[in-house]
This record gives C-alpha cells, sequence and structure tokens, in this order.
C-alpha cells in the first residue's frame, strides 16, 4: 500500500483542509448513506463533525455504549453534540462486548475481541439493517504507525495490514484524519466548532477501559477502574497533562485493613506529557498530588490497598498497559 503522506501542524490549513475532505467524502459516496461511531475522544468527534458538514442526514451517527466507557459518557456526549445540531443514536452492545471478552488474558486477543465485535457484529448489523455502504472514522496516522511497526494493534486499522474491511465486514472504510497526528486532529476539531472540553480532550483508548484491566475484562473489574478513572481524573485535571489514567492489575497484593492482612487490588497510575504520543516522558507529579491521589483511590475504590506511579518513558514503554 502507498505509504501515508503526513500533513504536520505547521503545514496545516485548518479550513482548507475540512473544505477538501468535506468534498472527498461527498464525492466518494455520493447520495449513499454512511453510519460512524462517535465515542467522544478527538479524533472520533472531529471526524463526525467532518462528516455531517460533508453529508447532513446522510450520516447516521451512533453511540455503541460497549459498557467500557468512563462514568456517564454516552449521555454526555449526546448532549454535546445535540447542541452542534448532531443527531446521535445510543445503542446498547454491554452484553455483546462482555461475552466477546469472557476468558481472554491476552491484551492482542482482547483487542482483536473488540475489534471483531465492534466492526463485525455491532456495525455489521447496522450495515446491514441501513444498507450503509461506507462506515466513517477517525483514524489518525499514529494509530497505523504502531500498529503496522507492530508496536500495539490498534482496533481501527485495517487496509495497512492488508485486511480488505469490504470482504472482512461487508463494508469500505472512509478516514479523513489519517495523515494527521492529534496536534492536527485537535487544530481540525476546533475549527469544526467544538468545544473546548472536545477539542482539547486527552486521548482515551479505543478499547476503551478494557485497555487499562490487566488480564479478563468483566463488569466488576471495569466498575472498579471505571472509579479510580473518575478519582485519578478529577485529581489530576488541573496538572494539564497530555494523558493520565489508572490502571487495574491482575494479581492480589499483601495490604493491610484494621490491622488485619488484607489480600486487595492494584491500581498502576500513568500520567505522560508528550505533543503527538510518539513519544513521551511521565509527568513530574507532586508528591503531594500522588499522596492524595492514593488515599483517595484505596478509601473510596473497593478492594484497593496500593497504588503505585508508572515513571517509564515511552519508548520502552507505551502509554496504554495493553
Amino acid at each position: 500500500m502507498e505509504k501515508i503522506k503526513e500533513i504536520k501542524l505547521k503545514d496545516l490549513d485548518a479550513k482548507k483542509f475540512i473544505c477538501q475532505k468535506a468534498g472527498g467524502i461527498k464525492d466518494i459516496v455520493g447520495d449513499g448513506l454512511v453510519i460512524n461511531a462517535l465515542s467522544g475522544g478527538v479524533d472520533s468527534s472531529a471526524v463526525t463533525m467532518l462528516g455531517h458538514k460533508a453529508l447532513g442526514n446522510n450520516l447516521k451517527t451512533y453511540f455503541i455504549n460497549n459498557g467500557i466507557m468512563r462514568e456517564g459518557e454516552p449521555a454526555k456526549i449526546v448532549a454535546i453534540f445535540k447542541k452542534l445540531g448532531v443527531t446521535v443514536k445510543i445503542l446498547d452492545a454491554r452484553d455483546k462486548f462482555f461475552f466477546s471478552l469472557r476468558g481472554i488474558t491476552d491484551p492482542e486477543k482482547k483487542r482483536e475481541a473488540i475489534t471483531q465485535t465492534f466492526y463485525k457484529d455491532v456495525f455489521g448489523k447496522l450495515v446491514r439493517q441501513s444498507k450503509a455502504k461506507y462506515l466513517l472514522q477517525g483514524t489518525i496516522l499514529t494509530d497505523v504507525d504502531e500498529t503496522v511497526a507492530g508496536i500495539k494493534r490498534q482496533h481501527n486499522v485495517f487496509e495497512q495490514l492488508g485486511i480488505d474491511p469490504q470482504k472482512a465486514f461487508g463494508y469500505k472504510i472512509i478516514e479523513p484524519l489519517v495523515q494527521l497526528r492529534k496536534d492536527g486532529v485537535r487544530m481540525i476539531a476546533k475549527a469544526c466548532g467544538l468545544p473546548e472540553s472536545v477539542y482539547n480532550r486527552m486521548p482515551f483508548p479505543g478499547p476503551a477501559l478494557a485497555a487499562r484491566v490487566i488480564g479478563e475484562v468483566n463488569p466488576e473489574k471495569i466498575k472498579i477502574v471505571r472509579l479510580a478513572t473518575a478519582i485519578t481524573e478529577e485529581e489530576l485535571r488541573p496538572i494539564k497533562a497530555f494523558q493520565y489514567m489508572a490502571i487495574l492489575h491482575n494479581d492480589r497484593v499483601t495490604g493491610m485493613r484494621s490491622g488485619k492482612r488484607n489480600f486487595g487490588l492494584q491500581i498502576e497510575i500513568r500520567c505522560w506529557d508528550s505533543i503527538d504520543a510518539r513519544r513521551a516522558i511521565p509527568t513530574n507529579l507532586p508528591y503531594s498530588t500522588l499522596t492524595k491521589l492514593a488515599q483517595r483511590i484505596t478509601n473510596v475504590v473497593p478492594g484497593v490497598v496500593s497504588v503505585t506511579y508508572n515513571i517509564t518513558s515511552k519508548p520502552p514503554s507505551t502509554m496504554e498497559a495493553i
């Protein structure tokens, strides 16, 4: 496949890019119907606005409630886009995703299970019902680079791996943001009229909170990491870092409660300074911030007796745990 030509931030004319890509989407689709999934992240939000600019009501936007998102995410995102004149339908697919993840502990197999459930089962059904021929999605260049290099299989990369979505899933995929990295996507999202709470939102993985559970993913573990995530985001929001997260480890660790030994859970905190996610360094958080965060998590999140902070740069680490 032909190498993707990157558009760097210094060369990016947002208005020209939006006009060209909206026109390109319209040229590809014509009067046909297109569907897309909105997760509320910067990439999917920007591509949703691009698609609606190009296609209007011929783009049907869905929020897939996969059960592994952050607290209150579906209603929050639907409300934001309603104000922008974009109707978003919520599709409850929680049972499908948790069933697909049952018994899986290998990180790549978990990502593959989510990918297959999302594209083949959930979206495949939407395509068949709507008779749409295209899926519009917010793949960016970093997704492609990490997948092709074998660093991490991003759930939204196919053609660059020699996978034909038409043959695999029954529809074609349009990726208007694939020449950009995260800083460029933020510029486009802002120019599309999205609020700062969206265009400056920190990155969130496609596999959602499943990427932050080491070992098997189930509703109980997601509930734990979701609560730890809410606390972490609340405590670290003033830091203005590129990304921060809570990760639930699999092994039990020894702790103490009420003077007795307690085999409990361990939460790992990661917080990153970066520009485009290709390289990153751990944020030099104040000790008082880390202490408060650890105290809140161990006091509020059931079963947690240990909180650690990752201090390894990317590379050799990656930003997400799996």
